[in-house]
């Protein structure tokens, strides 16, 4: 059984997830937390549930997604996983880091690079099945549970809305191919845990997305 653990942080509203089973193992996707609250608060979080962290994983690169890695690998010594197509945006970070209020961002390079070829991610007795979105980003991934029937998608889907496309590396059409060819052939009862807002599910963003509903 996967526990899910939502942390909301900062000013952009950016969701991280710490997913956890049965073997206290969990992976933290996402993480970012900046200030010192919001790191203690993840920090506290995984101690007091004795889990042990054996990776951290960015559905993709943009700064709000990427604030806490430094914390995250130093605190929890867990090495870091980035999409193979996402290594130009982590590197661009530190050069406007400062104009977006966060003067001390510390960069952290990643470990492993999550390839097109990799089909799952695993931690403890969990198998992710990795999904390749493209569009919000260039290499964005997100990560879909069969058996509990959920997915983190970073920033590809929100409840009512998609993401935005208007960043260096974005794409308004591979966007909503990515949520035609990929998303929307998940099980409509799939709950999305989205990196901004409230979840939402398969079923009703096809039916009610301004975007990119389905016409019946």
């Amino acid at each position: 059984m996967v526990t899910i653990k939502c942390f909301t942080n900062g000013g952009f509203g950016e969701n991280t997830y710490v997913l956890s089973d049965d073997s206290k193992s969990c992976i933290i996707i996402d993480p970012g937390c900046y200030s010192k609250v919001e790191q203690e608060s993840l920090k506290n979080y995984i101690e007091e549930h004795g889990l042990k962290v054996e990776k951290i994983v960015n559905t993709h690169c943009h700064i709000d997604h990427v604030l806490g890695n430094y914390f995250a690998k130093k605190t929890f010594k867990a090495p870091i996983y980035i999409p193979e197509n996402e290594q130009e945006v982590l590197r661009a970070v530190p050069t406007y880091a400062p104009m977006w209020g966060f003067p001390d961002y510390q960069a952290e390079e990643p470990d492993f690079l999550i390839k097109r070829k990799d089909k799952t991610l695993s931690f403890g007795d969990t198998k992710l099945e990795v999904l390749y979105v493209p569009g919000h980003s260039p290499g964005h991934v997100a990560l879909y549970h069969a058996e509990q029937k959920f997915c983190i998608n970073g920033d590809v889907l929100f409840r009512m809305s998609i993401g935005r496309t208007d960043l260096p590396g974005g794409n308004h059409e591979q966007l909503l191919s990515s949520i035609a060819e990929v998303m929307f052939e998940l099980p409509n009862d799939t709950k999305v845990y989205c990196g901004h807002g409230e979840p939402t599910s398969i079923e009703f963003e096809k039916k009610n997305n301004p975007f990119c509903r389905v016409e019946s």
